[in-house]
């Protein structure tokens, strides 16, 4: 009994605490048409402490979402466009030297910004890379002798251009793990580009107001944590993750040439904070199996490596997944 109060208690606290939610998703419609998913993505990337690398082809207005969500929560927002010639010091910063002053001094890199958006992540060399995967990770960074910390909430949204390989540096699967989650986008429907074209043909484009905060949004991942999950369902969490790795346990034999490595333990700890910030965006103070499954695709199709087998007999990482959770049983 006590436990169902501590769930109708956490479950008021999110109700009340995610109404912002609403108001927010309408004041981003009024530029972004459709794209729910991404704009969904976004904010339990926001609400987990996660960044988030989005696939897609051009024009499907990825720039224009995340400047848009900034905007909305009023917060900082940059965006770096990834080249083969750009250096670390392009994307953290670098020592100045000041001649009236007659002193080095520092000058921050676009990284120091609430939503950065990676643009064509693939393109630049490892070092470049390496740079912002680093700032990503640890929240901080290094120029000269001095440590800067990264202002809260800070997310990096990296974008994958699908089609053109060439000229390109895949990101390492050590690197490509630290995304929370990966996202793929599909061009709009007819009746949604319909509205794109008449919305860009009559210069409609409202001008986006500021509807909440970053404080709101750092009060809102406290109230995430406090989500309830279940055992029976952390259990489901790990069997999934498990499964990737040790396939013939689950009597998946037929997995096991297909997979070269499986989703390392960020997996877990992802795709438990992603159900919780997805339960929290439909005004849940608790988790369901549908809100795991809703996430398990972002969480893992970055994180499972295929062998040259799979490659040859055309497997995806997706049909791996679909495979996995219509097996393992639903709590």
């Amino acid at each position: 009994m006590e436990q169902n109060s501590n769930i109708n208690e956490i479950n008021e606290i999110v109700v009340k605490e995610s109404a912002f939610i609403d108001v927010l998703k309408f004041e981003i419609n009024k530029t972004i048409v459709g794209q729910e998913k991404m704009i969904d993505r976004l904010l339990i990337g926001l609400l987990g402490k996660g960044h988030i690398l989005l696939e897609g082809v051009p024009g499907l207005a990825k720039t224009l979402a995340i400047n848009t969500l900034a905007k909305a929560i009023n917060a900082d927002f940059s965006r770096i466009q990834f080249t083969p010639d750009l250096l670390p010091a392009d994307v953290i910063g670098t020592m100045i030297y000041n001649m009236q002053e007659n002193k080095f001094e520092v000058r921050k890199g676009p990284i120091f910004a609430n939503l950065v958006l990676a643009d064509e992540i693939n393109r630049a060399p490892a070092k470049v890379q390496s740079a912002l995967l680093e700032a990503m990770q640890e929240r901080q960074v290094t120029i000269g002798e001095e440590t800067f910390k990264l202002e809260e909430p800070f997310l990096v949204m990296a974008t994958q251009n699908p089609v053109e390989q060439e000229g390109t540096y895949p990101l390492p699967e050590a690197q490509v793990d630290r995304f929370m989650l990966k996202t793929i986008i599909d061009y709009p429907s007819q009746k949604e580009e319909l509205e794109i074209m008449r919305r860009n043909l009559n210069g409609d484009m409202s001008n986006i107001q500021a509807v909440t905060t970053t404080k709101q949004i750092l009060d809102a991942r406290e109230v995430v944590k406090k989500i309830y999950l279940d055992p029976k369902l952390e259990q489901y969490i790990l069997d999934i993750v498990f499964t990737t790795r040790y396939p013939e346990r689950y009597e998946l034999d037929e997995l096991k040439p297909l997979i070269n490595f499986g989703a390392s333990p960020r997996a877990s700890i992802n795709l438990a904070t992603a159900s919780k910030a997805y339960a929290f965006i439909n005004k849940r103070g608790f988790v369901i199996p549908e809100d795991v499954r809703a996430m398990v695709h972002d969480v893992l199709r970055h994180r499972i490596g295929l062998t040259y087998e799979a490659e040859a007999e055309n497997v995806t990482t997706e049909d791996i997944i679909n495979k996995i959770v219509n097996t393992i049983d639903v709590p």
